[in-house]
């Protein structure tokens, strides 16, 4: 079965919610200028408060990589995820595994990159699905992004078997984390 992500957790409350439901990874975004984005000071915290079961992935759109390698030695993260435009000579300067994000519209270029992994998503955080069919053939574990819910989490995993399923906004009410959503889906995928 696939692993779930869950991404954008931003308070205690949030960590404590996935320290009881045991994701396998989390996500903290790590460049400033997003709805969800947190200081490297709050990145601190949660993960000292995070269950060392689940792996912190911190995500960053066109970053610093020596920004981005000081997380990684810190130990405030444990996976590197991309989300921008980043190159894949880029990709080679961090110190972690990564997972290179590709929209619709980038996927001819995904065998430019030998990254960890890939993220499949409809854009930066659009909460959009989108035809799952165009998503490139690949060997390489994946992550699969962007309008996923309890209502078409099962579908995608039957029909692409991404490596990770990646949420944020369907685990959402009102901008914040929801346990109960965190649960449900965390019960739909077993």
């Amino acid at each position: 079965m696939a692993r779930i992500k869950i991404c954008g957790l931003r308070r205690k409350e949030d960590v404590d919610y996935v320290n009881e439901l045991k994701p396998d990874f989390i996500g903290f975004i790590l460049t400033d200028g997003f709805k969800r984005s947190i200081s490297e000071q709050q990145a601190v915290m949660l993960k000292a408060r995070l269950d060392k079961s689940i792996k912190a992935v911190g995500v960053f759109v066109n970053d610093d990589a020596d920004k981005i390698n000081r997380f990684v030695s810190d130990g405030v993260i444990d996976f590197v995820q991309l989300h921008g435009q980043e190159t894949h000579e880029y990709c080679e300067k961090i110190n972690a595994p990564v997972i290179k994000y590709f929209s619709p519209d980038m996927f001819d270029k995904t065998g430019d990159y030998d990254t960890d992994y890939f993220l499949f998503d409809s854009g930066t955080g659009t909460g959009q699905t989108f035809d799952w069919s165009k998503i490139p053939k690949t060997d390489k574990p994946f992550f699969l992004a962007g309008g996923l819910n309890t209502d078409n989490i099962k579908q995608a995993i039957n029909e692409i078997n991404p490596y990770c399923i990646d949420l944020s906004s369907a685990v959402e009410t009102n901008g914040v984390k929801d346990y109960n959503k965190i649960k449900q889906v965390m019960e739909c995928t077993k």
